[in-house]
Formats: C-alpha cells, structure tokens, sequence
C-alpha cells in the first residue's frame, strides 16, 4: 500500500506542475550539465535524432498498454495516468517531433522523387495519430468508468497498431535513405536544424526533460523497471 500511495504522490505532484514541456527541471538540467563532454554540442545524425523521439512514443505506448491491463484486471488507475501520456503525445509527438520529420525529413523524398508512395502514408498517419490522440485526450478524466475506459482502449489499440510499424518502417527504409538524396553540408544542416527545433520545443536538455516526465508516469504504474517486462520461468 506504501508502494502505490507513493506512486500516486509522484503523479500527483506531476500533476499539479502541469506538464510545460520547455520548464527547466532543475536536478535534471543540472546532472545534463555535469555529465556532458566536449562536442556534446554538435547535433546528432537527424535518424538518430529522430529515433531518440521514436523512443519516447514506444514508452508512451507501453504506458497504454500497461495501464489499461491493470485497470482492465480490476486495479484503481488513476485516469491522470492517461491523460498525462495523451499530453506528451499530443505536444512532444505531434506538436514537435512529426513536424519536423515532414517539413525537414518527408520534404526530402517527395523533392527527389523518393518513396513517394510511403511518404504519403507516414504523412497520413501523423495526422491519424493527432485525431486518436485527441479523442483519447478527450475520454482520459472518464478512464475509471469501464464503458470510456474501454472506449478509449480501442482507441489505443489502433493509435498502436498504426505507429509500431510506422516507427519500424521509417527506422528501416525511410531515415537510412535520407543520407543519400542530400549533399554532406545539407545533412549537417538538417541535423542543426533539427536540434535548433528541439530547442524551441521544448528547451535545452529537452529530450531528457520529456524522458523525464514519461518515467514519472511508468513509476506510477509499475513499469519504470524494464525487468518486468523480462519473461519468468
């Protein structure tokens, strides 16, 4: 019981700080400040850009699943838990991460000539993605009573569904190709530009900072340890 009223408290206070994502965290930035090394300025490759943030989605997702298992089992979730990965969703995912993969990655192909066919589809999908999240946003406060929560469920399986072999596919075809339709100076300025996104965003050290509230919300479910996931026997 001590376990899951601490849990609870950790959302709670995430709660009541709202989740301003460009808000520095103090122990966080700190410990980012302390641990980098020379050249931790330059901007990373814009794939691994790019999948870093893909990374922060396939949390958010596992936090779907794991919270509406439990709820579904009969355990008291608290709806905040959804609402909270709709929220970083909708601002991180679609707000930030999404645009810049159209307007600086996407742009790329359908310039060259490239994949089009696929682009169109990643393209479509953002914006599927955006409308579920959006209703999934909308029935979070009601994730207690079974009808929404189930509801909303079948809302999270497509959103799922959908992005795991979209984030496969552009991990796999699309960002591995980007290096060639572009000159080395284009690719670096992408990679700058995205980092200078990033920045407005959510702010320095912002990816971590997202991370961050994301791991607030596994601990408040039970999944911030990846032993669970670990198969017994």
């Amino acid at each position: 019981m001590k376990g899951i009223s601490r849990r609870r408290g950790l959302l709670n206070v995430g709660m009541a700080g709202g989740l301003v994502l460009a808000t520095p965290i103090a122990v966080s930035g700190a410990l980012a400040r302390d641990t980098k090394k020379p050249g931790a300025e330059e901007a990373a490759a814009p794939p691994e850009q790019l999948m870093r943030g893909h990374a922060i989605l396939a949390r958010v997702l596992l936090i779907y699943e794991g919270g509406l298992r439990r709820a579904g089992q009969g355990e008291d979730i608290d709806p905040a838990v959804f609402t909270r990965a709709a929220e970083i969703t909708k601002r991180f995912v679609h707000g930030h991460l999404e645009k810049v993969e159209e307007e600086l990655v996407l742009a790329q192909f359908k310039k060259a000539g490239r994949m089009v066919e696929l682009v169109g589809v990643l393209a479509s999908q953002h914006a599927a993605g955006a409308k579920l999240t959006d209703k999934i946003l909308a029935a979070a406060p009601q994730a207690r009573s079974k009808g929404p929560r189930e509801a909303m469920g079948r809302d999270v399986q497509v959103l799922i569904a959908m992005y795991r072999p979209h984030m496969a596919r552009e991990a796999t075809d699309l960002f591995p190709t980007l290096r060639h339709l572009v000159t080395a100076e284009e690719y670096a300025e992408i990679a700058e530009e995205m980092m200078k996104r990033e920045r407005q965003a959510v702010g320095a050290d912002g990816l971590e900072k997202v991370a961050k509230q994301v791991a607030e919300v596994e601990q408040v479910i039970g999944i911030e340890d990846i032993g669970v996931f670990t198969p017994k026997g």
